[in-house]
């Protein structure tokens, strides 16, 4: 099955930068408006009009460099602040004294909040103080005096651009901590893969070679003890694993990268369960299937084939090669269950944990865990003296967990 890698990348941020991109045409059309209505007012309408052509066309000239952080940068940013504290100071020139010391707005009004809130997303709640602090030297330069409403006006912009600053800062630090957790929880399901892939093979033969080598003696003996330890460490590394450093991007405004190698669906339609369950039956083994066809999605119908085997291998393993087992496919309308029964001896209670702390995985990796992957269930049942049954569900329409759907 053919593999690629999905890059996705994680960003609460964009949806700040639109509403920046919106907020800052409104404003502008808002200090546009307010001239307009005041205009025999202002003692020099000549200035405000020069310095409200420089705005308009400015602040359209720049709408993509607030599409996002990566177009944000410093020199703009420096740029459209000097901008709005010029028109902040222009504001007692063009306007007359009495409208200025009554608390009139400044030239480019609410405008000017837009470029403090630029300074918010791209750089945090430190960088809004900043250039808040500089907006409220130009306030305070431009009216004379510490005002209340200059002052109410200068709070209630360094509040809310600090706030925004500082919600940033903490959704760009639970995007890495939800890209590292993804890349886990990616990275622990490709060793499960594979520790499954290694339990029905691998970790078989070393534990044949160490039983058989035990029974013969002599060299084969030194051969099975090699064997057995080269099981047990590779038990111990299957279930410990390695998991890889998640990737953030060189920007963090950007928001994290999560990458994820994802399997390519396979062509084709879906495959009858009954043609890979076959290869099981045998002397020992019965199996009792339904007369139609039982279709799975490819994918799905090998895992429940494998978890099968699985399931077979332990009853060799634990009830003796002269063991009966049985397999039963049962076809129904939203699922398919398919369960294998022996008649060894059960399985003393608490020693599934047990072997689960010892590394011996099989039946946690190679049948729960393929069973889980695939949106279904296992259950094992097993009473001493009385035999085990294995029982495993898996849906018709398989939803594994990465979110993909293989349609029945």
């Amino acid at each position: 099955m053919a593999k690629r890698e999905r890059v996705m990348r994680m960003s609460v941020e964009q949806p700040l930068w639109r509403a920046l991109t919106a907020y800052r045409v409104l404003t502008m059309l808002y200090a546009v408006g307010l001239f307009a209505t005041a205009y025999d007012e202002f003692v020099r309408p000549w200035v405000a009009v020069a310095y409200y052509a420089v705005l308009c066309g400015w602040t359209l000239a720049t709408l993509p460099r607030v599409a996002n952080a990566a177009r944000c940068t410093k020199r703009f940013l420096a740029a459209d602040l000097t901008i709005a504290v010029t028109g902040i100071l222009l504001t007692t020139v063009a306007d007359a004294h009495e409208r200025v010391q009554a608390g009139g707005p400044t030239l480019p009004s609410i405008w000017t909040a837009g470029s403090v809130l630029a300074f918010a997303i791209k750089g945090g709640w430190r960088w809004a103080a900043l250039a808040s602090s500089l907006v409220a030297v130009a306030n305070l330069a431009e009216r004379g005096s510490p005002a209340r409403d200059t002052v109410h006006n200068v709070i209630l912009v360094c509040i809310a651009s600090v706030a925004i600053g500082y919600v940033v800062e903490v959704a760009r630090a639970s995007e890495r901590t939800l890209a590292r957790a993804l890349e886990i929880e990616a990275a622990t399901r490709e060793r499960e893969r594979l520790a499954r892939d290694i339990h029905d093979s691998v970790l078989q033969v070393l534990a044949m070679v160490q039983r058989r080598g035990a029974v013969i003696g002599g060299e084969a003996a030194e051969l099975g003890r090699m064997a057995g330890e080269q099981e047990v460490a590779l038990r111990t590394l299957v279930s410990g694993g390695l998991v890889p450093v998640s990737r953030v991007s060189e920007d963090a405004a950007e928001g994290a990268l999560v990458r994820a190698v994802e399997e390519e669906p396979e062509p084709g339609g879906p495959v009858d369960l009954r043609a890979l369950l076959a290869p099981y039956a045998g002397a020992l083994v019965s199996l009792a299937e339904p007369g139609a066809p039982v279709p799975l999605a490819p994918a799905a119908a090998r895992e429940v084939a494998a978890a099968v085997g699985a399931a077979l291998d332990n009853v060799r393993r634990h009830a003796g090669e002269d063991a009966r087992a049985w397999i039963l496919v049962e076809d129904e309308p939203d699922e398919v269950i398919v369960t294998v029964r022996d008649d060894g001896p059960g399985i003393p209670e608490g020693r599934l944990v047990q072997a689960e702390g010892e590394g011996r995985l099989g039946v946690a990796l190679s049948i729960r865990g393929r069973l889980r992957d695939l949106g279904g269930s296992a259950e094992l049942i097993s009473v001493p003296g009385q035999g085990t049954e294995v029982e495993l569900k898996v849906p018709k329409d398989v939803t594994d967990t990465r979110g993909k759907a293989e349609q029945r």
